[in-house]
């Protein structure tokens, strides 16, 4: 008798903590404080990286699959090659597949 009076006294607990949640007012939104449209600024397109003048961080930094080691070797590569011609001849560097070029093709000029 005690166990089935115990379950009615959780079972009405429960029931009236859930019809408080379900009766709880709802908040009101804040009006006036939003505006009724965003404004979205164009994405200004970043700089290209200049093959023949950017040093080794700065091509670390701003290109994909392009580490410290593949960095100096686009620098080297230029200092013994000389500058390069077009974007493709990065292909002739070390360690630069059609992948990695392909990724970063959009980022890179030749001047």
């Amino acid at each position: 008798m005690r166990t089935g009076y115990f379950y009615s006294l959780v079972f009405a607990l429960l029931t009236s903590a859930s019809i408080a949640a379900v009766a709880a007012p709802v908040a009101k939104p804040e009006t006036g404080n939003a505006p009724l449209a965003l404004e979205v600024a164009p994405q200004a397109q970043p700089a290209k990286v200049d093959l023949n003048q950017a040093d080794a961080p700065t091509l670390q930094r701003e290109l994909a699959g392009i580490g410290e080691a593949k960095a100096k070797a686009i620098v080297a590569y230029r200092e013994t090659n000389g500058p390069f011609a077009s974007v493709d001849e990065l292909l002739e560097v070390k360690g630069i597949g059609k992948a990695i070029l392909d990724r970063n093709r959009e980022k890179l000029q030749v001047n």
